[in-house]
């Protein structure tokens, strides 16, 4: 083969490779696009969620480094800090920004109207503004709901499976995670609608919950947390205190019972990340949040710790067992 033919070779390999990049990768030749993620949380706390975001955007191309930068921030359970960081990932212009729960999602919108934002875990994106519809989103907005509120009765049924004596519930709640204000008034009702006896206790702050647990002695036969950003990082600190006072604990995600707690039922958590980074990809590859649809969980779990149930000294109807997805022993 000649100098010339094979010169004329390696420009067509060439441009045979660049008609297979992204858009977003070749829109600012010499910068690799870069992903803003913004997490409510610790990256202790949500390292099962990212390692299925991350391994899902190498599956479609994405590698950290070579196709795409990935920039994580973490708010650490402290709200202020959101704006902070979506204001970061304004000024240095990211191609698309992930978040994940309510207070993070109203954060990055509140910074920016242009950057696309792909969300995780909301449980209710239209009712909380991020959205004006799931169908049809609108504006720089889409991702994925955890759909929390739907799902206060099928929990609070499991919660009397396994505690039949139930008569007292209580609910911990982060009353500054908007998306939470439905969750707790839902399961309010269902508990007061199934005969049963509410006291709610508002969180802000890791610093609120000794004292919650203090005014908790005594009037509780069971405790529901709302999942939160907040109560994730304490879900350790959480269970402890409940452990101690022999209460058993009802969540709406596996992280919680894998952490010492009794029971959960809700969407999985990984499964949702994944998708997640189905909708980063489209938004890379150019189309426009507002023309895609907010999606709903389709994998629940149903998590059991019997270690936790004995020490409770809880028996687990084996009918129960049969229907878990996942019994922690």
């Amino acid at each position: 083969m000649t100098a010339k033919m094979k010169r004329r070779e390696f420009i067509s390999l060439l441009g045979g490779a660049a008609a297979a990049w992204p858009l977003a990768a070749r829109a600012q030749p010499g910068r690799l696009p870069i992903i803003g993620f913004l997490g409510g949380g610790t990256r202790d706390s949500a390292r099962t969620w990212v390692a299925a975001f991350e391994q899902r955007l190498r599956e479609l191309g994405w590698t950290e480094g070579r196709t795409v930068t990935i920039r994580y921030r973490w708010a650490e359970g402290h709200n202020e800090r959101m704006a902070e960081i979506a204001a970061e990932f304004v000024r240095i212009k990211a191609n698309v920004v992930a978040v994940y729960g309510t207070q993070a999602a109203l954060a990055a919108k509140q910074a920016t109207a242009d950057i696309p934002i792909v969300f995780t875990l909301p449980g209710d994106p239209v009712g909380t503004g991020l959205v004006a519809s799931l169908a049809r989103p609108g504006g720089n907005v889409t991702g994925l709901s955890s759909q929390t509120t739907d799902l206060s009765g099928k929990r609070l049924e499991v919660l009397r499976e396994i505690v039949p004596g139930l008569r007292r519930l209580a609910i911990m709640v982060n009353v500054d995670n908007p998306a939470n204000a439905e969750d707790m008034k839902e399961t309010q009702a269902m508990a007061r609608a199934a005969g049963l006896d509410v006291a709610t206790f508002e969180i802000r702050r890791t610093e609120d919950i000794a004292p919650a647990f203090a005014n908790l002695k005594g009037p509780a036969d069971a405790l529901y947390v709302a999942p939160d950003a907040l109560m994730t990082i304490n879900r350790l600190r959480i269970n402890t205190f409940a452990l101690a006072q022999r209460l058993p604990t009802l969540y709406g995600a596996r992280e919680y019972v894998e952490a010492a707690g009794l029971l959960s039922y809700g969407p999985n958590f990984p499964d949702l990340f994944r998708r997640a980074g189905d909708y980063v990809d489209k938004i890379l590859r150019g189309a426009k949040p507002a023309d895609l649809p907010v999606e709903q969980p389709t994998k629940f779990d149903l998590v059991i710790n019997l270690v936790t149930a004995k020490a409770l000294d809880i028996d687990v109807p084996p009918t129960l067992l049969a229907r878990a997805d996942q019994v922690i022993e």
